[in-house]
């Protein structure tokens, strides 16, 4: 990766210290972390001049080339507007009693283990995380909790293992042009029978949608009610306001299935990983949940929501551990910045990990303190700073459903286990190329009502 300064007009003016040019093998990446910038780019200027992420080959992207992640201008504003609803506040009250089903399932299969042997988090917390996708999204009780060979399982771990050193990726990065010939070919990012499996399961359960009812409303059944003829919108102004095509209902179920089991399960394990290696937070955290929730004191979504320090820890994990290190737009038309002009097609970057570290804006930047988000000091931070579900009209759209999951996966946790750190935990974290530990993160967890008796 090599580095140096923006030439804007030939000129290298203080406004430069602020952005950087970094290259992605011989694809320049303009980086940004000045927070006025930062701010026009992901909200003033969105619609106008950055919207879309990085080009994509529809062929290489396989399932995702269809992805509210992926798509571009027109085409991202139908599909969002089509996927929003399944995301307010009052959609979620009526899943919530799903999240909890499943949050007791976990908490039972937790129950049943050697609690001298030590855990591997994200292999107990992913499950979870996809089980509760897969129910509320599509009314299907997959049950990986209890059985870690479950296709969907097995097929999702299979989908994510490839490696940034694969001879694949290794030629995209040093020859980005062959990238149109290479997806013509049919050659993929992705694992081809992962994929394959995906689009079957998925295209079967939205059959039987479509054939009957079990009057529960689902994500799937939210994009069925609102599916539109099976014609090609192209990324142009000629789009409806809002349906998907059949395709694009199958693409986004992919991209939610694999969203919910890969960035809610790490950013669940870094959370039980920040807490376990600062007990102090943990003591208040476990106050506060006693506090609010006695003994067989049924769990709302409104009292969940209320749950100030699990806010607070939250927040701070992901700022010390961002699940998206780098947030990325292409810059539509020439604008100038902030006394800096970005030419058309460039790619920008938000160093987002760079951000949440940066003393100039945090206060001893490597240390877990989730006070830093309490509401006194909250008012005082700016939020450019801080970015852990991206910000402006393309921010994540799953940001809600994602912090309900972990909420009550963690107040159920901890109402039932005490967490501790074991020789296996890697402490301090080490963390790989592409920001995942070296080591599985490991913490033993022993039932509170055993801890008592100690």
């Amino acid at each position: 990766m090599r580095q140096s300064c923006v030439n804007v007009e030939n000129s290298c003016s203080a406004e430069l210290f602020f952005t950087f040019l970094i290259y992605d093998g011989r694809l320049p990446i303009l980086m940004v972390t000045d927070l006025e910038m930062i701010k026009a780019i992901m909200v003033k200027e969105c619609y106008s001049t950055f919207t879309n992420r990085r080009e994509t080959n529809a062929g290489l992207a396989g399932p995702f080339a269809d992805g509210i992640t992926v798509v571009k201008d027109e085409r991202w504003k139908r599909i969002r507007s089509s996927l929003s609803p399944y995301f307010t506040s009052g959609r979620l009250k009526e899943i919530f009693p799903i999240a909890v089903t499943h949050a007791d399932r976990f908490i039972k299969n937790m129950q049943k283990r050697d609690h001298e042997q030590p855990v591997k988090v994200k292999e107990v917390v992913a499950p979870y995380s996809l089980d509760v996708v897969t129910s509320s999204s599509f009314s299907v009780d997959i049950d990986s909790i209890n059985n870690a060979d479950d296709p969907f399982v097995t097929n999702v771990k299979k989908f994510f293992k490839f490696s940034l050193f694969s001879p694949l990726i290794l030629i995209l990065t040093l020859f980005p042009s062959v990238a149109n010939l290479l997806g013509k070919m049919g050659i993929s990012l992705f694992s081809r029978s992962s994929v394959d499996f995906f689009y079957n399961v998925l295209r079967k359960i939205k059959d039987e949608h479509n054939k009957e009812s079990n009057g529960r409303v689902d994500f799937l059944k939210l994009m069925i009610q609102n599916q539109i003829p099976d014609e090609k919108f192209e990324d142009t102004s000629d789009q409806p306001v809002k349906g998907l095509t059949d395709h694009e209902i199958l693409s986004q179920s992919f991209v939610f299935i694999l969203g919910g089991y890969e960035t809610t399960s790490t950013t669940l394990t870094y959370l039980l990983y920040n807490l376990a290696t600062n007990p102090d937070c943990l003591e208040k955290l476990v106050v506060e949940i006693d506090t609010n929730f006695p003994s067989d004191t049924p769990i709302t979504y409104d009292a969940l929501m209320k749950m100030d320090y699990l806010e607070m820890a939250i927040n701070e994990s992901m700022r010390l551990l961002p699940t998206a290190p780098r947030l990325e737009r292409v810059c539509k038309k020439t604008v100038e910045l902030n006394g800096v002009t970005i030419p058309k097609d460039t790619l920008v970057g938000i160093p987002t990990y760079v951000l949440c570290h940066d003393p100039q804006l945090w206060e001893s930047p490597d240390e877990f303190r989730p006070e830093r988000f309490s509401p006194e000091s909250k008012s005082e931070m700016n939020q450019y700073g801080f970015m852990p579900f991206g910000l402006g009209p393309r921010n994540c759209i799953g940001m809600r459903f994602a912090q309900m999951i972990m909420k009550l996966l963690v107040l159920k946790l901890l109402q039932n286990f005490s967490m501790e750190t074991c020789k296996e935990t890697q402490i301090p974290l080490e963390l790989n190329a592409i920001f995942q530990p070296k080591v599985p993160i490991t913490l033993k967890f022993i039932p509170r009502s055993c801890k008592a008796k100690e």
